[in-house]
């Protein structure tokens, strides 16, 4: 749930307002001092004389808050210290009980009101959950942001809305338990926002991917009592000018105890509803797309299924053929998210793709590499793409840090008796992973995100909030729409 982002020419008078400032104002333009008392005036320039940040004025019926624009090296640091000035500010709206706010933009940046909009919004998002007391289903207040005049053009405002409406939806997916949202109703969810927003969606059932032999797939979901699905989402404008498509592959298992090889439960298997964060970061990517009508032609892959230890379960010690034909020894039953990902990699070739992205709460060794604050990228794209990639991932403040593939890691992943290993050494357990997955993304450039720390946290911070962040949402969204000609 997020509140509507609108444009308007004008706020209404006593109209709740928030005025964007250029760094080192401290004289009030008349747009901003508007009809104010001389006292009031002078109480907010004293404040900005005095260097603060951000300045609030209660008139009672209606409030004004000014934010000034930090004193950054980069723009893209402007805009993200403005996205979380909006997470400040959402903590004064909601004291403050207000319903809609005017964002009008006074300052140097042309782009800082749709920043601090953003901020604003993906703070005040809520997972609708499923308490029952009345008290907890109450919908938030603030319902509507509003930009004015110059702050942005209507389309500006409308392709930020739909950006952040796949934000929302990939939340929402990860928040969603498994007993909610198990393979088939996360296949179901994903057509159901294809449907909504224009991308079409292709489900195969348990018989079409058994009859395409992904092997890694249908070993991960022996252990369950509910069948895999195999989505293919796609969004291909009839102005697409791409001639060759963009395609997106999410890990989607909905639920990982590890199998087997099962994990430990405080901090482990209990925050495992989120495994599926990379399937939902391809949903709502799509969903943006679709919804902005960018002329560009995407896929999504998207392979799901619950990692069980029940029934028919895989065994450490079993070896299983793959869709593209190699044998993979399994080490351990808690490294099944790279056998789906291989199946999705290798029949994405048959796209014969430009590039291939996938994105995948991988390994706990990207955790423990760079925390919560950014994603390991690895891959064969050339280093021009890995460059826009990191463009891309400063200006969505969704981070990546590059790590190699050198060619000694296939060394991490032999297997006595198969093609490969599942499981590498007890080092660079990201590296080899991706290693792992190198070996079915042959044919085409290729890029892996493991997005296993910012995917889901466990504390609030800042307008990433608590849950499910949305990771990849954003930062999908601005790569692709730059490679427009």
């Amino acid at each position: 749930m997020l509140p509507q982002l609108a444009h308007a020419a004008t706020a209404p008078a006593q109209a709740t307002q928030v005025f964007l400032l250029s760094h080192g104002t401290t004289v009030l333009p008349m747009a901003a001092a508007g009809d104010l008392p001389a006292a009031a005036r002078a109480y907010v320039e004293a404040a900005l004389a005095n260097h603060q940040k951000s300045v609030h004025l209660n008139h009672f019926s209606h409030q004004h808050y000014y934010v000034v624009l930090a004193d950054k090296p980069t723009a893209d640091q402007v805009l993200e210290a403005l996205r979380r000035s909006g997470h400040q500010l959402h903590g004064l709206l909601k004291t403050e009980k207000v319903t809609e706010v005017f964002i009008q933009n006074l300052a140097d940046e042309p782009a800082g009101a749709l920043a601090l909009a953003e901020g604003l919004a993906l703070t005040a998002y809520q997972f609708e959950g499923y308490k029952t007391d009345e008290k907890s289903r109450k919908a938030p207040a603030l319902t509507t942001i509003t930009l004015v005049g110059d702050a942005a053009t209507e389309a500006d405002v409308r392709a930020l809305a739909h950006v952040l409406q796949g934000v929302a939806l990939a939340r929402d997916l990860v928040n969603a338990p498994v007993n909610k949202l198990n393979a088939e109703q996360f296949a179901e969810r994903m057509a159901a926002a294809g449907d909504e927003a224009g991308y079409t969606t292709d489900i195969l059932d348990l018989a079409r991917i058994e009859a395409l032999r992904m092997g890694g797939l249908l070993a991960v979901n022996l252990g369950s009592p509910e069948p895999p699905t195999f989505s293919i989402l796609e969004w291909k404008p009839a102005n697409a000018q791409n001639a060759k498509p963009y395609v997106l592959v999410g890990k989607g298992v909905v639920f990982d105890t590890g199998g087997l090889s099962l994990k430990p439960t405080p901090n482990s298997m209990d925050l495992m509803k989120c495994d599926m964060a990379g399937g939902a970061a391809v949903a709502g990517t799509l969903y943006a797309l679709a919804k902005n009508q960018v002329p560009l032609h995407v896929i999504g892959l998207v392979p799901a299924t619950d990692n069980r230890p029940g029934g028919l379960a895989f065994v450490p010690g079993d070896v299983i053929t793959m869709h593209s034909g190699l044998t993979v020894e399994v080490k351990n039953t808690d490294a099944e998210g790279r056998l789906l990902l291989a199946d999705a990699l290798s029949f994405a070739k048959k796209y014969d793709p430009e590039l291939v992205i996938d994105l995948a709460t991988l390994t706990g060794a990207a955790v423990r590499a760079i925390g919560t604050e950014g994603s390991a990228v690895l891959g064969t794209a050339g280093a021009p793409t890995v460059q826009q990639l990191h463009a891309a991932g400063h200006r969505t403040h969704e981070r990546l840090v590059e790590f190699p593939l050198w060619d000694e890691y296939a060394d991490h992943i032999k297997s006595d008796i198969a093609d490969l290993s599942n499981l590498g050494k007890g080092e660079a357990g990201h590296i080899s992973a991706a290693k792992f997955l190198e070996r079915f993304a042959e044919g085409y450039p290729w890029l892996h995100l493991d997005i296993a720390g910012p995917a889901f946290l466990t504390a609030s911070d800042n307008y990433r909030g608590k849950g499910g962040t949305g990771i990849g949402v954003r930062l999908l969204y601005e790569f692709l729409t730059k490679q427009l000609a």
